[in-house]
């Protein structure tokens, strides 16, 4: 081995040195943090045995389709006592028929409703606040219109964190599986963004939750005056939210295949794109820590893959190469395969290692677009 190194010259051993360092810190991640999901095993004796009155809040906006299909079983979930809100906020389309309509079957559904005002406009925070105020009970279970639970046991599942001791219970909202590159892509950035916060969660750093799938109290809304500290940025309803209040003694998560939900995935990556600018517009301003955790990953990775790269086309380098990007790509596929089982998305797993070099760059792209372009996107 010494004779092997004892051919680089002193570019070759910057490069090799500055791989061990970023393949250090990504063994740290995978084998301290994400390993934590994979092995999860959940203890009963942390469950509530009361079954507390839920609040379940829906913003739509003409969203009359997809109300119509996914209404059902929002409204027959099995649980004793729960009402579900629908904020109808300025649709143009035929929502406060199907919301109606649906009232005249089921005595759990309300409604509130947002009309349009020229002189004023607003974005999801404000549908979300007026739900909020219109709920009665303390804790809230929210999601959106075009995500429907994967059964009738989602709310049970995700009320049985509802302790004492926890304001959040965080939840995993996937998207609908479909047989095109970019569904596979979106399926993927979301499994990732997943296993970052849950894990994170798990160390006692909770940071961010996904509003198609998130509990928390009410008082803790109130107490917080909402979303008062970042109403002037379009999103970060969910994200933003949850890294003001959120903090490792009274954040849960939940696993369960029970607590699951689905969305209607974008089928353009021009939407797809958008709706990735809007989120990372919102994650610079997550907490320092939370900052240098996530950029600890993303940075590590870039400067993984870009030291592998310039170390296999060099001929001397490119077994030490070649031998870095096997080894951490067996470590990535034993954990991914793991956490894939528990928020069943076993069908990634074949490219992971493609998406995982694809997405940092795409990321950095996308940020330097929102860079230049500074204007802000509105919720829908």
């Amino acid at each position: 081995m010494g004779e092997y190194f004892a051919n680089f010259g002193t570019y070759e051993l910057i490069i090799t040195e500055i791989l061990a360092v970023a393949l250090f810190i990504q063994l740290v991640y995978y084998l301290v943090f994400f390993v934590r999901v994979a092995f999860f095993k959940s203890s009963k004796n942390k469950y509530t045995n009361t079954q507390e009155p839920v609040s379940v809040i829906i913003c739509a906006r003409s969203e009359a389709e997809n109300l119509s299909k996914h209404l059902p079983l929002l409204l027959t979930q099995n649980y004793p006592n729960y009402e579900v809100i629908v904020v109808n906020d300025c649709s143009d389309d035929d929502t406060q028929d199907v919301i109606e309509k649906f009232q005249v079957e089921y005595t759990n559904l309300r409604t509130t409703r947002i009309k349009h005002d020229e002189k004023f406009t607003h974005g999801k925070k404000l549908a979300l606040t007026i739900g909020i105020k219109a709920a009665k009970n303390e804790w809230l279970l929210l999601t959106d219109a075009d995500c429907i639970p994967t059964n009738t046991e989602w709310l049970a599942t995700m009320q049985r964190n509802f302790t004492n001791d926890n304001n959040i219970v965080l939840g995993y909202g996937g998207y609908a599986e479909e047989k095109t590159f970019l569904n596979k892509l979106i399926r993927f950035d979301t499994f990732f963004i997943a296993l970052q916060y849950l894990s994170f969660a798990l160390i006692k750093a909770p940071y961010m939750g996904v509003g198609r799938n998130l509990a928390y109290r009410k008082s803790v809304f109130m107490k917080n005056k909402g979303f008062a500290s970042h109403a002037h940025i379009a999103s970060g309803d969910d994200d933003l939210f949850i890294n003001e209040v959120a903090n490792g003694k009274s954040t849960a998560v939940e696993f369960s295949p029970n607590a699951h939900t689905r969305s209607i995935p974008k089928t353009e990556f021009r939407f797809w794109a958008n709706q990735k600018k809007r989120h990372l517009s919102t994650g610079i301003k997550y907490r320092t820590q939370h900052l240098c955790l996530l950029g600890g990953e993303i940075s590590s990775r870039f400067l993984f893959y870009l030291s592998v790269l310039l170390l296999i086309f060099n001929p001397t380098t490119w077994m030490l190469g070649l031998s870095a990007f096997l080894f951490r790509c067996i470590i990535l596929i034993i954990i991914f395969n793991g956490v894939m089982n528990k928020l069943n998305e076993k069908k990634l797993l074949p490219l992971s290692c493609l998406f995982d070099l694809i997405l940092p760059l795409l990321n950095i792209f996308l940020y330097s677009v929102n860079t230049i372009n500074s204007k802000q996107n509105k919720w829908k």
